[in-house]
């Protein structure tokens, strides 16, 4: 079936702190992934500028002044954090772009993985507050052009259809990633719900996605998003060796520490209590640290399968019969193919504290949720705000306010999408039930012993 070309320009690729290096010294890997993230783009133009100064006559058609502190509005209004580095006024995940199209806007991967926790942002966290579909819809109508997105981009706030958007860009490829002259549908399906991972969990991981089903040395499985069809072959192949450099400085990452004063005998008691209930699949901790990267079975774990079953066959034979799955020379085998696993990996836990809310849809609010099924909300909404006041230190996430019905199809789709309805396609919280023989007082400890991770 032939479609009109769409570009949706999202990229999850980064822009990161530089830091200073010593005059004459020869940058390392690490250096250089910084560099190139922060001062360049890797995706096309997407907007225009002009989309982001007349963003908010979207918000309210009557409204006839421009917000106050502007910047701060749109953060805001699309769940964006400050960037902690140079950037103009943009937050991150937006930034200034130059193409054959003109100069505008463009998307990098901070917009899914760049964070923010107790009000401060921080590379490498995953985004729990974006809505992409509201943003993408309103700076397209601020452009004049049509809201209309070509699948659903965002069902609940916080998550983002990733694989979707990852098989609607192979339609326009052949396997050598030259583009094709007419679209070829590879099964798109839009009701997924990722959440995305810590990119700080990379450097413990052999295999990375939710399901494991990609080889975590793969440097082209990080490229995929760069399908931009205004970005040729050749140029994303030519960023190649940059994308290494890249992975290089996510693997350098470290999570952000517990802020916050921690019992430490209580944690030593949790610690106790998770290498015997938690650790087989979620590794030890501490100098002679254990990770055993293990997929546990659908059938095991019991939560949302919807992901596991969401990416397309067809998909995957176009993945490994292309050239992400081919890093070395001669083409006689897939080096790093894709794999059905049957499972989700169980991730690592360094700086759990901040990575709320929990499993791979983000279905969960907080650890204490994790450890005890039987008290997850059905329904709930949260404010999507990160200063202190929006944090549980107790049970370890985010504040919620459970809900007896789902949204009313009344309020506007940016207010539905505010409401987590785990009734709905791909957001269930069910499964993971490992905990549930433990009392209250041994989740309390073993959530103090997490805070020190």
């Amino acid at each position: 079936m032939n479609r009109p070309l769409r570009i949706p320009g999202t990229v999850f690729l980064c822009a990161v702190l530089s830091s200073p290096m010593l005059p004459g010294a020869e940058p390392s890997a690490e250096e250089r992934g910084k560099k190139a993230l922060l001062e360049r783009p890797f995706n096309t133009l997407v907007w225009s500028t002009s989309a982001y100064e007349n963003a908010w006559k979207q918000w309210d058609t009557a409204a006839l002044e421009k917000p106050q502190d502007y910047s701060r509005a749109f953060r805001e209004r699309y769940g964006l954090h400050r960037a902690p580095y140079p950037n103009g006024d943009y937050p991150m995940g937006i930034r200034a772009v130059r193409g054959l199209l003109g100069s505008g806007l463009t998307t990098d991967c901070m917009f899914c993985h760049g964070g923010s926790i107790l009000g401060t942002s921080y590379v490498g966290l995953p985004n729990s507050t974006l809505d992409m579909q509201a943003l993408y819809e309103e700076l397209a109508a601020a452009d004049g052009r049509s809201p209309k997105t070509p699948f659903t981009f965002t069902n609940a706030r916080g998550t983002t259809e990733a694989g979707a958007m990852a098989v609607y860009l192979y339609g326009f490829r052949e396997p050598d990633l030259k583009l094709r002259s007419s679209f070829r549908d590879l099964g798109v399906r839009d009701d997924l719900c990722e959440d995305p991972p810590a990119w700080w969990l990379l450097k413990k991981k052999k295999s990375m996605y939710h399901t494991g089903s990609s080889d975590a040395r793969s440097v082209r499985s990080i490229m995929q998003f760069m399908l931009s069809p205004l970005n040729s072959a050749s140029v994303i192949k030519n960023e190649e060796p940059v994308f290494k450099d890249i992975q290089a400085f996510l693997r350098s990452i470290e999570p952000p520490k517990y802020p916050f004063p921690i019992n430490g005998g209580l944690a030593e008691q949790g610690q106790a209590i998770f290498q015997q209930t938690c650790s087989k699949c979620h590794g030890t901790y501490g100098k002679d640290w254990n990770y055993p990267n293990k997929i546990v079975p659908i059938d095991t774990i019991g939560t949302d399968r919807t992901r596991l079953d969401g990416l397309s066959e067809q998909s995957g034979v176009f993945y490994n019969g292309s050239w992400f799955a081919h890093e070395k020379p001669g083409w006689l085998a897939g080096e790093f193919p894709a794999r059905a696993t049957g499972g989700y990996q169980a991730p690592p836990l360094d700086g759990i504290w901040a990575t709320a809310p929990y499993f791979h849809n983000g279905s969960v609010p907080t650890v204490y949720h994790v450890l005890n099924s039987k008290s997850r909300p059905k329904i709930y909404a949260r404010s999507f705000r990160t200063d202190e006041a929006d944090f549980d230190p107790m049970n370890l996430g985010w504040k919620i306010q459970e809900l007896d019905k789902g949204a009313d199809p009344a309020l506007p789709a940016i207010e539905r999408r505010k409401i987590y309805d785990t009734t709905q396609p791909g957001r269930g919280n069910g499964g993971h039930t490992f905990a549930d023989h433990l009392t209250d007082d041994e989740r309390k400890a073993v959530i103090e012993y997490l805070k020190t991770l």
